[in-house]
């Protein structure tokens, strides 16, 4: 289930870390990072195996350590998410778009759902 869906841009990791569109569905779960020309998910089903699904790319909060804030510069704000190994992943996005709050507070309300799960059991 989406809760927002947009554009965000991502940095490569190449020499020249130029930015790259990305079409991005922000769920309960993680981040997932389509490219813009790929055809959007189909809902609910899974993925016929022909199917190249390796083009897009999913950030679960489960292997996300934090979401930095990094810098507001004209018209965009410039975030960085952190994962649990350590690799950290640059993005940007229109201030007004508010992804980086909307990704935080996702991953805060992911996080606590395991640590009620965990008490739990």
């Amino acid at each position: 289930k989406a809760v927002k869906e947009g554009m965000l841009e991502k940095r490569s990791d190449g020499l020249l870390q130029l930015w790259k569109k990305k079409r991005c569905i922000l769920t309960e779960e993680g981040l997932l990072l389509i490219p813009p020309k790929h055809p959007p998910p189909p809902q609910q089903q899974p993925a016929p195996p022909a199917e190249p699904a390796a083009k897009i790319k999913e950030l679960h909060f489960s292997n996300m350590k934090t979401v930095d804030c990094v810098e507001r510069k004209g018209k965009y704000v410039y975030f960085t998410v952190v994962m649990a190994e350590g690799k950290e992943i640059d993005f940007r996005c229109a201030q007004e778009h508010g992804w980086n709050a909307a990704i935080t507070l996702q991953m805060v309300q992911y996080k606590n759902r395991q640590a009620i799960l965990a008490v739990r059991s």
